[in-house]
């Protein structure tokens, strides 16, 4: 039996480079040939969504969410427009950050499809997280000496948001590779806009967990951690910040090695990748550095 993947996405009707991170994924996990097909969905771009399962001829669908919490869109908006038969978000048995997978068929294609957690919350992002370090430094063994900060969104109103951050914090954190790990946030305590009260170490590494880069990115955060006054002047990369070197990597969902999440996501909801992961890995490597364990 045919398998496809399909990855889904928020997509942008102000910022056309929105979607541009889940089509070069997409490149890179067909470029392995582990799927018959690999398609890409979209909130508020084409396909959307509701037609994206047409796209596809396959009967088993594996889809994976390009979204960093588990909530509204991976919990309700996505199997709506799926027409995922039955969806009930307690088949997720997940602990706001544990979703793994949840089988259905779709209602108007009958194909079967495998619902998967957000790539956000999975194991491998923490790998994507360091990753970006070693790309926006240039150095595949960053770690000495240098500070990392995981920001995210955060919101009261839900503390999937901030579950996500904390989670591969902890996990950068027990790696033992940087000098300082934190978790900051733009609508919650600790914020962003502190950074470098948070921190002793000189050099900062900035990693926003965003899937693209847009207003957040490339305006707020820029401008409250002080790296530049207006976001269109642009800011040296590193910046001086209160006599701190602040290293901003900008959305890690640009990051090329989050594709290998993806493909991670499906295989362990069955989907037969074969060496996929490692030619992911392998691919999307900066010069020097190893892949993954």
């Amino acid at each position: 039996m045919s398998q496809a993947l399909v990855l889904v996405a928020h997509g942008s009707h102000l910022n056309p480079d929105s979607s541009t991170p889940t089509y070069e994924h997409a490149d890179t996990i067909r470029a392995t040939g582990a799927f018959e097909e690999v398609a890409t969905g979209f909130w508020k771009e084409e396909p959307s969504l509701r037609e994206v399962l047409r796209t596809v001829d396959s009967d088993e669908v594996y889809v994976v969410p390009l979204f960093i919490s588990e909530g509204y869109f991976t919990e309700q908006v996505i199997p709506r427009e799926l027409r995922l038969d039955g969806w009930d978000v307690e088949d997720w048995d997940s602990d706001g950050i544990s979703a793994d997978v949840a089988t259905y068929e779709a209602a108007d294609t009958g194909q079967t499809v495998h619902y998967c957690g957000p790539a956000g919350t999975h194991r491998s992002m923490t790998d994507v997280i360091v990753r970006r370090a070693e790309t926006v430094t240039d150095d595949p063994s960053v770690g000495d000496g240098f500070g990392l900060a995981v920001v995210g969104h955060g919101t009261e109103r839900n503390e999937n948001s901030a579950k996500a951050i904390q989670y591969h914090a902890d996990r950068v954190r027990e790696r033992d590779r940087f000098e300082e790990v934190r978790d900051l946030y733009m609508d919650e305590d600790p914020e962003v806009d502190d950074l470098t009260d948070y921190f002793e170490t000189e050099d900062v590494i900035l990693v926003p967990l965003f899937v693209a880069d847009g207003y957040h990115t490339e305006e707020d955060i820029p401008e409250d951690v002080g790296l530049t006054d207006d976001y269109r002047e642009g800011y040296d990369v590193p910046a001086t910040v209160d006599g701190h070197r602040v290293w901003y990597a900008g959305a890690v969902g640009t990051e090329p090695l989050l594709a290998d999440v993806a493909v991670e996501r499906a295989a362990d909801a069955g989907a037969d990748v074969g060496s996929a992961v490692t030619e992911v890995r392998e691919s999307t490597q900066i010069a020097g550095t190893e892949a993954d364990d």
